[in-house]
């Protein structure tokens, strides 16, 4: 895993800015009203709903919000029909980017998301043009000041972690299979260890290096598909130069 991108960093600094907590309950919101749909109520049962309960929680969302939301899915109160789309393509410097999006209308999104692509140097591809380069993944985020890396290697690894990486100078990463995502939330939790962030994503399997002038261009892509309305998640291959961090 080494050689992440930082594009988490720089989210996790965005997502702490209360000007993003509604867009991030919107996002989290919506995962959970379509994994309830798609697959029950049950948390237990379901694992993307599972997943989403989790992330909701690591986000400190009030309890009310997600009953409602797991509700609309289940369709015991009303609520909007969303569709899963996704969208692959590239950023300047052939950077893969893989954009997740529910939307109530697909004919809007759409040609919205290949304008942002246009727009900063990239292009929309065609489905599984970039998905290859990506394998999903159990992702959680763990502020430093939460545990020491040696409790937190011993607690995630036990469980079934893959990988901790310490790099980020703001949280530890921790990386699993699909399959002992669960473990490893519930060994946190049982530690009393709190995640800023607890996810099922698509973790890059190489990395695009790219120059001062491409990273920026790729800033500019990756921030305006992450704050579109419809997305959900947005996952890219590039490294940015070290020294852009200071600035981002």
């Amino acid at each position: 895993m080494s050689g992440h991108s930082k594009w988490s960093t720089i989210k996790h600094k965005k997502g702490a800015a209360d000007a993003k907590r509604g867009k991030l309950f919107t996002r989290i919101l919506k995962e959970m009203t379509v994994a309830a749909r798609l697959g029950g109520g049950d948390p237990a049962g379901n694992p993307r709903l599972r997943s989403a309960v989790a992330e909701a929680k690591a986000a400190n969302m009030p309890k009310d919000n997600i009953d409602r939301a797991i509700k609309r899915g289940t369709g015991e109160i009303e609520g909007v029909q969303y569709e899963e789309l996704t969208y692959e393509g590239y950023g300047p410097g052939g950077v893969a980017v893989i954009v997740e999006a529910l939307t109530d209308n697909g004919n809007r999104t759409t040609p919205e998301i290949r304008r942002i692509f246009e727009k900063n140097g990239g292009n929309l591809g065609t489905p599984g043009s970039v998905k290859f380069q990506f394998e999903k993944k159990g992702y959680f985020a763990v502020e430093k000041s939460a545990a020491s890396e040696d409790k937190l290697m011993e607690v995630a690894l036990e469980a079934g972690a893959d990988d901790l990486q310490t790099d980020d100078p703001e949280v530890f990463e921790i990386y699993t299979t699909t399959e002992n995502f669960e473990p490893v939330r519930q060994a946190l939790e049982s530690n009393k260890i709190e995640t800023v962030e607890a996810k099922l994503g698509m973790i890059p399997s190489t990395y695009v290096a790219v120059d001062e002038q491409k990273a920026k261009a790729m800033m500019r892509l990756l921030e305006m598909l992450d704050d579109h309305d419809d997305s959900q998640n947005v996952w890219s291959n590039f490294d940015i130069p070290a020294e852009m961090m200071e600035t981002a």
